[in-house]
């Protein structure tokens, strides 16, 4: 299934192998409403949709309208989610969704200039803001921990010596920046493509936004209800592996985390680096 204005939401013949059957699903991760709808159509009778952007609200909104009061949409923080008595389903779609990353005024992308801006929301520090003022000590342990880049240092010292000569304020100058001071491999991925990833999981503290959240959707799990949490990369698939492990009221479903088939790989690149894990509430909890 193809979503709204091209974005596909990803592993969804999965979610729905898991979250099919349930009665209320809340949705961490609403963004454009693919996950969301599949599940609508799927029969689950209602849908819960967070999302911490306006514009995901909106737009999740109006393409969700035909299913009436099945679907309620909540503007928060999925670390914040909402007060329900018990639900069945929680799923969480994590990282940037493709609507956010290919507007360039959101300022996501090294690949299309834009306001160096990197929020989720609408409120809190910008990406320029951490990129102008944080000491240079601190913008190497963004970029080494947030983005496993191994030469963080470099970038940290370029980032300080150029912005000591003009504010670095768009997405364009963070990336030549970023470009010069580690070059560039013919054919491999972009030189910024780490500090990028770094800037956005601290601008949005989606790291600990996780950590808060997992919890919270084990509370609200009814007995036999199912969480669900797709990952993009090795940070976040730490947190949910070690959550979903150590939880004593949860049962692991994947034993190993679900990856997307060759085909949607082949259809979808965003999904490529995709792991799904589940488990659910014992019933004895």
């Amino acid at each position: 299934m193809v979503a709204e204005r091209g974005h596909e939401p990803v592993m969804v013949d999965e979610v729905l192998r898991f979250l099919g059957g349930a009665t209320t699903v809340i949705d961490a991760t609403l963004g454009a409403g693919g996950h969301a709808e599949a599940l609508l159509d799927a029969g689950v009778e209602r849908v819960i949709g967070v999302d911490r952007d306006p514009e995901a609200i909106a737009l999740a909104g109006s393409r969700l309208e035909r299913f009436g009061e099945r679907f309620t949409a909540v503007r928060t923080r999925f670390s914040q989610l909402p007060a329900e008595n018990r639900v069945d389903g929680v799923l969480y779609d994590l990282g940037v969704s493709s609507m956010q990353l290919d507007r360039p005024e959101r300022g996501f992308s090294y690949r299309a200039d834009g306001p160096l801006d990197m929020r989720m929301g609408p409120d809190g520090e910008r990406a320029m803001d951490i990129v102008n003022t944080a000491p240079e000590e601190e913008l190497a342990r963004i970029v080494f921990e947030y983005g496993e880049e191994r030469r963080s240092r470099r970038v940290a010292a370029a980032i300080v010596r150029a912005r000591s000569r003009s504010p670095i304020e768009t997405t364009d100058e963070l990336a030549g920046v970023v470009a010069s001071a580690l070059g560039a491999r013919r054919g491999g991925p972009h030189p910024a493509r780490r500090t990028f990833q770094a800037l956005r999981i601290a601008v949005n503290r989606e790291l600990e936004e996780l950590t808060a959240s997992l919890p919270r959707a084990v509370e609200i799990l009814a007995p036999g209800g199912r969480v669900v949490v797709i990952s993009y990369h090795s940070l976040e698939d730490r947190i949910v592996k070690r959550f979903v492990i150590g939880a004593e009221a949860l049962q692991v479903l994947t034993k190993k985390p679900l990856t997307p088939t060759a085909a949607e790989a082949a259809s979808n690149p965003r999904s490529r680096s995709a792991k799904l894990r589940a488990a659910e509430r014992s019933r004895a909890a």
